[in-house]
């Protein structure tokens, strides 16, 4: 059976899991693989279009729509008395020399990139990340400069998006295999609480496809910005449930009379 065929059969079937048992190891590594490439394709997708959109963004706002602003000594000075947030094509620039934004304000305005007091925040693709002046200790950055700067961004864009996708997808099939791994270690309580004769590489290649329903779920919830509430109840609950029938699928052992 094709992987795609195990993809289909995974996603409705706890009797084809359990006959999954059965099959080689470095085939259902290849499956863990392909499922968390296909959980993650809509933060890829939706990175690139937020980091298009967003370095062509910045550069039209912060020529034509920010006074003038520097950065020395660890500290942003600018021609402005209070916090100023320009919102274009659901993107945010955010000047604030005055400290009353802090980087966790930033999370709350989606896709934005700031320069607070003391530090630069990009909010972009589900990602957060700060920078402190200080790393650019000595340096002293004009407006001008930050012009410049996100056009050498948009020039290696088609550089930066598959980097930072191939770091996604590393850190998420770090994460698929850790669960698979734990819910494997659930599975040989519920074998036990089913009567079930499994050993632990079995339950492994079993745990592997129960994954199959949640995964697809939610990446059709990410796919379409809709937020799930209670997602990491709900898919530990939904795994174990498609586990547990899976396990069911297995005959009893024979008594020997």
């Amino acid at each position: 059976m094709n992987i795609f065929k195990q993809l289909y059969k995974s996603i409705y079937s706890p009797k084809d899991i359990a006959l999954f048992r059965f099959q080689g190891i470095g085939k259902t590594i290849l499956f863990v693989f392909f499922l968390t490439l296909i959980s993650i394709l809509p933060s890829v997708i939706y990175l690139s279009t937020a980091l298009t959109a967003g370095v062509d963004t910045a550069r039209t706002i912060i020529t034509d729509e920010l006074p003038d602003f520097s950065i020395q000594d660890g500290h942003l000075t600018a021609d402005t008395k209070v916090p100023i947030t320009l919102n274009k094509d659901d993107f945010s620039i955010i000047l604030d020399p005055t400290g009353a934004i802090s980087a966790d304000d930033i999370q709350d305005e989606g896709n934005s990139f700031a320069m607070l007091e003391d530090q630069f925040v990009l909010a972009a693709g589900g990602r957060f990340d700060t920078y402190p002046y200080s790393m650019l200790e000595g340096l002293n950055i004009a407006k001008g400069d930050i012009v410049d700067f996100i056009n050498t961004i948009g020039g290696i864009k088609w550089i930066i998006i598959p980097v930072v996708s191939v770091f996604i997808y590393l850190f998420a099939c770090a994460g698929s295999f850790i669960e698979v791994t734990v819910l494997a270690l659930i599975g040989l309580l519920l074998k036990n609480l089913l009567g079930r004769k499994l050993n632990y590489r079995q339950l492994w290649r079993m745990a592997a496809y129960s994954e199959t329903l949640p995964t697809l779920f939610f990446t059709i919830m990410a796919a379409i910005k809709t937020t799930v509430p209670n997602s990491f109840l709900i898919n530990w609950f939904v795994v174990i449930i498609v586990l547990y029938l899976a396990i069911n699928e297995i005959p009893k052992p024979k008594k020997v009379n």
